[in-house]
């Protein structure tokens, strides 16, 4: 019986701590990666293949640009899963900086005499 009691506690423990745990992502290891939530066996790998090959990443967007199905809405899961960039996680209203959106042009009136320009 104390046996039983000492693993669930033990278990409810670990799990708890996981929970809790921060993982920088320029430090981890594949193990580390794929004990946070939505970070599979594939993009974890593909993770410190891009880290290996092109150093390490200087923030979220940094990330998202270089590491395949990882955008703005999964890395905000991912930040709260307890994944840090540079010690940083994911600011859920920060997105990176898009163009304006191209309006339609309306025609502009003719002009009228009179309304020379200068």
């Amino acid at each position: 019986m104390l046996k039983k009691f000492f693993l669930l506690f033990a278990g409810i423990f670990f799990v708890a701590a996981s929970a809790w745990a921060v993982v920088e992502i320029n430090t981890a290891d594949q193990a580390a990666l794929d004990g946070i939530a939505g970070i599979g066996p594939a993009t974890s790998k593909a993770i410190l293949e891009e880290r290996k090959k092109n150093g390490n990443f200087r923030d979220w967007a940094d990330l998202e640009k270089r590491v395949r199905g990882i955008g703005e809405k999964n890395s905000v899961k991912l930040s709260a899963a307890g994944l840090v960039v540079n010690g940083q996680p994911r600011n859920p209203g920060a997105t990176a900086a898009k163009p304006p959106a191209k309006s339609a042009k309306t025609p502009s009136e003719p002009a009228k005499p009179g309304d020379a320009k200068n």
